[in-house]
């Protein structure tokens, strides 16, 4: 039956749902056979019939908490229930209620020994809600603990997003004084009160940032829309740093976004 769930995800993978579905439907009536009983696939096949819509859409919210619950008894901390839970909190978020999907985020962590990438993926999806909410700073704390997590675990391009997101926060404000993020990390406590709240950036942890993104970056300046590249130049101009723009300047021609190339010629 493990073969048979391998199937199943590569043709979710390869977008065959019809075929998919079929497939589900013939996993999961195996998985609660007497002969081939497997609490696990069988966890693993409704949650994901719940993702690819074999199941009625009022169904999917109470279907995935299923699954959470279920896998939660079977193996906790799990990668597997580690992914439910992230399921869960997207299907919330997605529903616009972004405090529950907050709270299902709070149970992937360390403490429930729930893997790096998993944990990683969490504080980015936190980091999005927050900012969605324009409460920045412990957004940008999300965003750096993603993005380190997903460095940790190799996952190139979830970290160049996360650092992107980051960038395009923390450029708004900069300030010599400011504590590094590995600091603000370190001493974020809970607030004494509602609202948001605002730190800006220390020139160091951009500098790190953005000379990690250069090298990615350059390697292809195609494409009408790169506010990836946008940002660069006015990290540059921010931090003082003329040398993150000299690659894009001597291969301006192979930049197709107009409003880089005019920033680039200003």
């Amino acid at each position: 039956m493990g073969q048979s769930l391998a199937d199943l995800l590569k043709l979710i993978s390869s977008g065959d749902m019809e075929e998919a579905v079929l497939l589900s439907d013939e996993i999961l009536s195996r998985s609660r056979s007497p002969d081939e009983r497997d609490h696990l696939i069988e966890a693993r096949v409704r949650m994901e019939r719940a993702l690819v819509g074999a199941i009625a859409i009022e169904e999917v919210g109470s279907e995935l908490r299923w699954c959470v619950d279920r896998l939660n008894a079977i193996c906790p901390g799990s990668a597997l229930h580690g992914l439910a839970l992230l399921n869960l909190a997207i299907w919330h978020s997605n529903n616009g209620e972004q405090m529950m999907a907050m709270a299902v985020h709070s149970d992937i962590s360390v403490r429930s020994g729930h893997p790096t990438d998993i944990r990683s993926l969490s504080r980015l999806e936190i980091a999005r809600i927050l900012v969605g909410m324009s409460d920045l700073d412990p957004a940008m704390r999300h965003l750096w603990s993603a993005r380190r997590g997903f460095i940790e675990s190799g996952m190139a391009a979830e970290a160049l997003v996360s650092s992107l997101e980051w960038l395009d926060i923390a450029l708004d404000g900069v300030s010599e004084d400011a504590p590094s993020m590995e600091r603000r990390i370190e001493e974020a406590a809970p607030r004494e009160g509602p609202g948001n709240t605002w730190i800006p950036a220390n020139p160091s942890d951009i500098i790190d940032v953005v000379e990690y993104l250069i090298p990615l970056l350059l390697a292809d300046l195609s494409g009408l829309k790169r506010g990836d590249l946008g940002l660069i130049v006015d990290a540059s101009e921010i931090i003082g740093k003329p040398e993150w723009i000299s690659g894009m300047k001597s291969r301006i021609s192979e930049i197709q976004d107009v409003s880089v190339t005019e920033a680039l010629q200003s």
